[in-house]
């Protein structure tokens, strides 16, 4: 009987997650952004999160004008699906939207390489692949373990360790990818207008003022303060209330 109504009970909040986001998809169609972001909003307060959840939403934000929010959830939707072209797109037109003007600065050498070649799947991605893999060296030592003819034996040996050196290559891109999301904290300035110090503490000349919609990355946190990098490698401190973390 717990069982039956446990399933009920999953089967109507997905039913009313699915609702929401479907209701919130009729308003945007029909231009009412402000009741589509509240439709949006009200899947996100059911812990229901997706990839196009965020992407609809950061649109919905956008077609407002709010620029830090439409940034915020292309990023958001961007963590859960990295390759996404349209996120990829329609944050860099979000960003044309902002006032600051920070440079980026490209990784170069062999980092940016192993990090190329990481990131073109997701940590969970490499270690479906990693499994995927590990099935394939099984079903080549299961063949080479009963066959009988030389050249079949050779032929699954061969496999094995071809399959073998390319599952080691999955699971450290799998490990390396995970410790990249895990280290790499970044955030979108949210307040209108804040002060990035020197020092955690008030009082004193800022170093900059950065205005709404502008991507930081978060290193330390001290307080009511957080240490931050821009993407230009410039670091320094910044209220904690003035930021939002993406992840």
């Amino acid at each position: 009987m717990k069982n039956i109504l446990y399933i009920l009970l999953l089967s109507t909040q997905i039913f009313f997650a699915q609702n929401g986001f479907e209701k919130g998809n009729a308003y945007y169609a029909k231009g009412k952004y402000t009741e589509a972001v509240a439709a949006y909003e009200s899947v996100l307060k059911d812990n229901k999160h997706s990839s196009e959840l965020y992407f609809n939403l950061g649109n919905a934000y956008y077609k407002l004008n709010k620029v830090a929010p439409s940034i915020y959830n292309y990023e958001k939707a961007l963590v859960l699906n990295p390759n996404d072209k349209e996120s990829i797109n329609n944050l860099k037109f979000a960003q044309k939207r902002t006032i600051d003007e920070i440079k980026v600065i490209p990784k170069v050498g062999f980092g940016k390489l192993l990090r190329d070649f990481t990131g073109i799947y997701h940590f969970n991605t490499w270690g479906w692949i990693s499994v995927g893999l590990a099935t394939f060296f099984l079903l080549f030592f299961i063949g080479y373990y009963f066959s009988q003819k030389t050249v079949f034996k050779r032929i699954f040996f061969f496999g094995m360790f071809v399959v073998l050196f390319i599952l080691l290559i999955t699971i450290s891109a799998a490990i390396f990818e995970k410790s990249h999301f895990d280290t790499e904290k970044p955030a979108i300035v949210f307040a209108e207008r804040t002060n990035m110090k020197p020092e955690p503490r008030d009082g004193g000349k800022p170093l900059l003022v950065l205005h709404e919609g502008t991507k930081v990355f978060v290193f330390e946190t001290i307080g009511k303060w957080k240490k931050i990098q821009l993407t230009d490698g410039t670091e320094g401190w910044i209220e904690t209330s003035a930021i939002k973390e993406v992840k």
